[in-house]
C-alpha cells in the first residue's frame, strides 16, 4: 500500500513539474556600457528581457569598444559564444558574419516588419550582408556634440559659446580662472573621433565623404583637411592639461564646471542625466560644434552569434524582440542619450538636446560615420595616428602626410 502511494506521488509530482511553467533560459549579453549613465539604460534592456521569463546575464567589458571587441571576436571565434553582444553600426562583424558564425535573423525581421519601422533605413542596411539580417539596431548615436558646462563659462566671465571657434576664443579666460578650456581623454579611439567630428564640422559633408567615403587622397592631402589639422592643433593645446583617459572621467570634469567642454557622442547626455543636470540650464549642447549641424546617424546594434542549445537560440529570439519594443527602445534611450531607431515612438519626454538631434535627423542632415564606411583595419590605422598626435608634439603638415597616406590605401 505505502509502495503504491510513493509510486502514485511520485507520479502527480513529475505531471505538475512537467506542467509547470518553463524553466528560465539565461543568456549572456556582452557590451562595453559600463559608465553610470550606459549602466543605467543598459538595464533597462535587462528588465524588459527578464520579464519575459528568461533572464539576462549581464556581461560588461570595462575598458570601451576597442578594448571589448577583441575579447569578444575571440570567445567566437575561439568556439565560446555569448548569446548576444553589442557592436557599432556599420563593418565590425562583417568577418565574423562571412566566417558564419552569426545568426541570419532575416525571418523575424520579415515577420516583425522591421523595414517599416526602422529609420533611417541605413541601420538596417549596416546590418545586411548578401540580402540578409545580422542585427538589431538599438539606437541612433552621433558624435557631433559640443558639450558646454554653463558653470565653467560663467566662472571664467565669459559667455557660452555658440560654435568652435568662439569656444576656442574664450580659452584663455578659461584658463586664468583655473579651468582647463578642453576635456579631451586620451584613449585612442576619442582622439581620432574627435579629429572626425571636426572634419565634419569645418570641412562639412561633401568634403568628409570625400575622404572617408571616396578615400580620396589629393583632397586628404588638401589644403581644406589642413584646415580641419589647425583645428585638431588647437583641441590638443587645449586639452594638454586634461590628465585624464576615460570619456566619461573627461565629462564629469565638465559636469563639474572643471573644464569647459568636451567633444563626445550624444551618450555624455547619460551622464549629465545621472548627475541631475538639466540642457539648457546646467550644460549647452553644440550640434555639429555648432558650426554645421549634421549629425552621423551611428549607434550600437546587437548581433546573436551562432548556438547550439535550442532553448538559448529561443531566447535569442526574443531577446531580439525585446530590443525594438516600442516602450523598451523609449526607456532605454532616454537614459542612453540617444535617439531610439523606431520612428513610430513617443518621445514627448525628451530633453532640449535630444529635441535637437531629433530635429537634425528629422530634416536629413545625416552622414554614414566612419565605423561604415572603412573596415577595422584602417580605423585602427586611424586611431594609432591620432594617439600620436595628439600625445606627442608632431607636426600638423606631418600628421597630414601620414593621413593622407592612410586614406589612400584605406578599405
Amino acid at each position: 500500500m505505502r509502495y503504491c502511494s510513493a509510486l502514485a506521488v511520485l507520479a502527480t509530482s513529475t505531471f505538475l513539474a512537467a506542467a509547470g511553467p518553463a524553466p528560465a533560459t539565461e543568456l549572456e549579453v556582452t557590451h562595453w556600457w559600463t559608465s553610470g549613465g550606459e549602466a543605467a539604460a543598459v538595464a533597462e534592456f535587462a528588465k524588459a528581457f527578464d520579464a519575459t521569463g528568461n533572464h539576462w546575464v549581464d556581461g560588461a567589458i570595462a575598458g570601451s569598444g576597442s578594448t571589448a571587441r577583441p575579447i569578444m571576436i575571440s570567445r567566437i571565434t575561439g568556439g565560446d559564444p555569448m548569446g548576444a553582444t553589442q557592436f557599432n553600426h556599420g563593418r565590425q562583424a562583417e568577418e565574423l558574419v562571412q566566417a558564419g558564425l552569426m545568426r541570419d535573423l532575416t525571418d523575424l525581421a520579415t515577420k516583425e516588419k522591421w523595414t517599416e519601422v526602422i529609420r533611417p533605413k541605413s541601420l538596417l542596411d549596416s546590418c545586411t550582408l548578401d540580402g540578409k539580417i545580422y542585427c538589431v539596431p538599438v539606437n541612433i548615436h552621433s558624435w557631433q556634440w559640443l558639450w558646454l558646462s554653463n558653470k565653467a563659462f560663467e566662472t571664467a566671465g565669459v559667455p557660452i559659446p555658440k560654435n568652435w571657434d568662439e569656444f576656442v576664443a574664450a580659452a584663455p579666460a578659461l584658463e586664468k580662472a583655473g579651468i582647463v578650456p578642453f576635456a579631451q581623454g586620451g584613449q585612442a579611439w576619442q582622439v581620432n573621433n574627435t579629429f572626425a567630428v571636426l572634419m565634419l564640422a569645418i570641412g562639412g559633408k561633401e568634403l568628409f565623404q570625400k575622404v572617408y567615403g571616396d578615400k580620396d587622397e589629393a583632397v586628404a592631402a588638401g589644403p581644406e583637411v589642413a584646415k580641419v589639422f589647425k583645428a585638431a592643433d588647437d583641441a590638443r593645446r587645449l586639452s594638454k592639461s586634461a590628465n585624464v583617459q576615460e570619456w566619461n572621467q573627461a565629462t564629469a570634469m565638465v559636469i563639474n564646471g572643471k573644464a569647459g567642454g568636451q567633444i563626445m557622442g550624444d551618450w555624455a547626455q547619460g551622464e549629465f542625466q545621472l548627475a541631475g543636470k538639466v540642457a539648457g540650464t546646467d550644460y549647452t549642447c553644440l550640434p555639429g560644434l555648432g558650426i554645421n549641424p549634421t549629425l552621423a546617424t551611428g549607434g550600437d546594434a546587437f548581433y546573436f552569434p551562432l548556438q547550439k542549445d535550442e532553448a538559448k537560440a529561443k531566447a535569442q529570439e526574443v531577446l531580439a524582440s525585446t530590443l525594438l519594443d516600442p516602450k523598451t527602445q523609449v526607456a532605454f534611450n532616454l537614459k542612453k542619450g540617444s535617439v531610439p531607431v523606431r520612428g513610430d515612438v513617443d518621445l514627448n519626454a525628451a530633453n532640449d538636446c535630444m529635441k535637437k538631434g531629433i530635429e537634425i535627423l528629422g530634416k536629413g542632415d545625416i552622414v554614414s560615420w566612419t565605423d561604415q564606411l572603412v573596415s577595422q583595419d584602417t580605423q585602427k590605422q586611424f586611431e594609432d595616428l591620432f594617439s600620436e598626435f595628439f600625445a606627442t608634439a608632431m607636426t600638423s603638415e606631418d600628421a597630414q602626410k601620414r593621413f593622407a597616406k592612410i586614406v589612400a590605401t584605406a578599405d
